[in-house]
């Protein structure tokens, strides 16, 4: 039987099955789904924040966006993309990471944090803390939109690959055996990620509140 290996998926199994007429285990069949549905939430990611960046430029207005939240959400990125390259897990499980980095524009602290000469429980407790990071950097978002009743130049594409790219990468992490503190960091995504989903399907046809005139 002839070994056919690609980016770290094994097709050998599926199709050794699909030959003999077979369909392929589950022990065969869900490593590979896995891996495939890692490299597409990365290929993907090359784009996530493509829509709101345009809808941004196309609207010249930042209004009900939260500048803390993005500050916030970029540090969080960068301590999850440390992590998961101490931890030597395979690219599919984390990839995206960099390229949110990148289209972030954020490359000041990155060098300093994702150098590796930090101390393994060090690098415990900050991918331990970027769960809080990321719950935070959400939060002036979630509450900024309760309060004006509106999402102003949110992006619902960018959400909605946000949310779905959360679902994915929690069975993604399960099956490379993740540690658990990477699949509840993706638990955590789909929480926040799914509440600004809902509020802007829930407000996208309400008028944002009108800021009172300070005297």
């Amino acid at each position: 039987m002839i070994e056919m290996k690609f980016l770290g998926m094994d097709f050998t199994c599926a199709l050794s099955s699909l030959q003999s007429g077979q369909i392929p285990e589950k022990d065969c069949l869900l490593p590979l789904i896995s891996k495939l549905l890692g490299y597409l939430i990365v290929a993907a990611s090359t784009t996530v924040k493509l829509p709101q960046i345009l809808k941004i430029v196309q609207n010249r207005s930042v209004r009900g966006l939260s500048v803390v939240a993005f500050e916030l959400e970029v540090v969080g990125y960068t301590i999850a993309l440390a992590y998961c390259l101490h931890k030597g897990l395979p690219f599919s499980a984390y990839g995206e990471l960099a390229f949110l980095l990148i289209q972030g524009i954020y490359c000041a602290i990155a060098p300093s944090v994702l150098a590796g000469k930090i101390d393994p429980m060090l690098f415990e407790a900050l991918y331990a803390s970027q769960h809080a990071i990321f719950f935070c950097a959400r939060i002036p978002q979630i509450w900024a939109n309760f309060k004006n009743k509106s999402t102003g130049e949110l992006s619902f594409l960018t959400s909605l690959m946000n949310s779905a790219g959360s679902m994915v990468r929690v069975f993604t992490s399960m099956q490379e055996k993740a540690p658990m503190s990477v699949v509840m960091g993706s638990v955590i995504g789909i929480v926040t990620n799914g509440t600004i989903l809902s509020q802007i399907v829930v407000y996208q046809k309400q008028p944002a509140r009108k800021e009172k005139k300070s005297d």
